[in-house]
């Protein structure tokens, strides 16, 4: 249950405390006091997403804390454990948001995120206003409320379906890796086979790309190079080339390399000299026989340049990793081959896993038929107490087979619809479709009633969800509310006098003038005051008789 809240420097709220009851909490206040500003608090704290306008104006900062009483075994307090904070019972969450958009939250003295803060208040309050009335307008909903009611024997089928859909991934996988069921792995043989001949019948070599292209270099700069050849052989070889200078000048030195060891280490010199000259000059001629324009090899060097890059694209960024391609694409395709039997063994895995999964989903329908029968005829019977005599209420259930089941979600493969009728002669339509808002507003208490003991939720909190109703009718609202706070905590903002005459415990919010600023105040009243405030919201003068009928009012609920 909420024990205790505390809010600073929210909207008109300066600050404020407010200590709650175990059971039936109302706050009620004129329009605009600040009621809806309680409420905003509230869901911030328990996670809703932070705006700074929130923030009193001339502050920095606004904080919200909270501090609940919880079992030490409830789903809250298995939650902290798991983000290894520890409770005795307490969990008090603290939460600031500051101007520049930063904030903090601490459980217990520990910081944690949004999405933990929410994973935890999601097992504590359950809030509900006329804007909380769409979720039970939302078919997925509708099932998670119909699981509520089937408890224990629904989440046990539920865990087995999650227990067989892990198996069906596991041998899902193993499938995949073996390459899928027939047709699958047909494709993926072809898509190898095409691949490894292609590779194969290129038939290519590492370091062959930058031979080809330097060939391919050669071919096209062929009249260059030969014409840069023709000119050195001229040079060296021609009558008076270099080849004939070399030897006139060998010839004087060896003429007097006898008078001096100079001259005869020159003379030896130019004799390695004229050798080598001599050797380039016949290796340029070869090279000037060996050149010429050879047009089908220059389309063959083209075309092969054109073919590996090609592969490139495909397989690898060199021959190297082309070649290893080639190799796991081989492994790959013998491992198919090789894994036909297997897959074919986890193909009947597959189906009788599939087979289990579809008994364990009728299963789960037939248990969810027989919670609805039940928690139907019972919020039934709840509205015609809410003053809906003919109200009629139902679950539908849309039919699937072997063929048509989910067969992969541990929700099951129920799609279900609340069907309700409000007036007699009226046949069963959507809920939302037909429903109104006043009525939608006891549907949902009558809702809330039977799911009191099943839901785990130790806080409601409702806001104004009785507006549009009186008489009557509302003071059978207020008995549900003090019915359902016998064991669920609840915090109801409502102007029904009923309502405030059946709380154990009534708060008066309302604004005051403090130095030029209007501020919003939260007070507990005493037996005199509630007798006042439903005097005020009965619209009635404060005279005697007014007080009585309050009096009678609130004696009317303490029996």
């Amino acid at each position: 249950m909420l024990q205790r809240l505390y809010v600073k420097n929210i909207a008109l709220i300066s600050e404020a405390e407010l200590e709650f009851d175990e059971h039936f909490n109302v706050l009620s206040g004129e329009t605009g006091s600040g009621k809806s500003v309680l409420l905003d608090s509230i869901n911030f704290v328990l996670g809703s997403k932070a705006d700074k306008t929130m923030v009193r104006y001339g502050e920095q900062e606004a904080i919200v804390r909270a501090e609940f009483l919880v079992d030490e075994n409830s789903e809250a307090a298995k939650r902290l454990y798991e983000f290894d904070i520890e409770t005795d019972g307490i969990i008090s969450i603290t939460r600031k948001l500051s101007l520049d958009g930063r904030g903090g939250i601490k459980i217990n003295g520990n910081s944690v995120t949004a999405s933990m803060l929410k994973s935890v208040t999601q097992h504590l309050v359950d809030v509900h206003g006329q804007s909380e009335h769409f979720f039970l307008l939302e078919e997925d909903n509708q099932l998670k409320v119909l699981d509520g009611i089937g408890g224990g024997e629904v989440e046990e089928i539920k865990a087995e379906l999650a227990a067989n859909l892990s198996e069906k991934r596991k041998i899902k996988a193993q499938i995949a890796e073996l390459g899928g069921d027939g047709a699958d792995r047909e494709r993926k043989l072809d898509v190898l086979k095409y691949q490894i001949n292609e590779i194969e019948s290129a038939d290519i070599c590492e370091g062959e790309l930058e031979e080809l292209k330097a060939k391919q270099n050669i071919i096209a700069n062929t009249e260059k190079i030969l014409s840069a050849v023709e000119a050195v052989r001229a040079i060296l070889s021609d009558d008076g080339g270099c080849l004939d200078s070399l030897s006139s000048a060998k010839h004087y030195l060896n003429g007097i390399s006898s008078y001096s060891e100079e001259y005869s280490n020159l003379a030896s010199r130019l004799e390695g000299l004229y050798a080598e000259a001599s050797d380039v000059s016949e290796t340029v001629s070869d090279v000037s026989d060996g050149l010429s324009f050879d047009g089908r090899e220059a389309e063959r060097v083209d075309e092969r340049i054109t073919l590996i890059k090609g592969l490139q694209k495909k397989y690898g960024a060199d021959e190297a990793e082309i070649l290893k391609f080639l190799e796991n694409a081989r492994n790959k395709y013998e491992a198919l081959v090789d894994g036909a039997a297997a897959a074919e063994k986890l193909n009947k895995q597959l189906g009788k896993i599939n087979g289990e999964i579809y008994s364990l989903c009728r299963k789960l329908t037939k248990t969810r038929k027989k919670a609805a029968v039940d928690f139907c005829k019972a919020v039934t019977e709840e509205l015609k107490t809410l003053n809906i005599p003919d109200a009629k209420f139902e679950v539908a259930f849309a039919d699937y087979g072997e063929e048509t089941a989910n067969l992969n979600s541990s929700e099951g493969s129920d799609k279900v619809c609340f069907m309700f009728s409000a007036n007699k002669g009226e046949p069963l339509k959507p809920l939302s479709k037909v429903i109104s808002g006043g009525e939608m507003s006891r549907f949902m208490l009558a809702v809330k009633t039977q799911l009191k003991d099943v839901n785990g939720i130790s806080t409601y909190i409702f806001d104004e969800i009785d507006a549009g109703i009186s008489g009557y009718t509302a003071r059978t609202v207020a008995e549900k509310f003090v019915k359902i706070s016998k064991s669920t905590q609840i915090l109801a903002v409502s102007h029904l006098p009923q309502v405030c005459a059946a709380s154990s415990s009534q708060f008066f919010i309302y604004k005051q003038e403090e130095n030029g600023k209007t501020l919003t105040k939260v007070k507990r009243l005493d037996e005199n005051s509630k007798i006042d405030e439903i005097v005020r919201l009965t619209g009635s003068v404060n005279s005697e008789a007014a007080r009585k009928h309050a009096v009678e009012l609130i004696e009317g609920f303490k029996n």
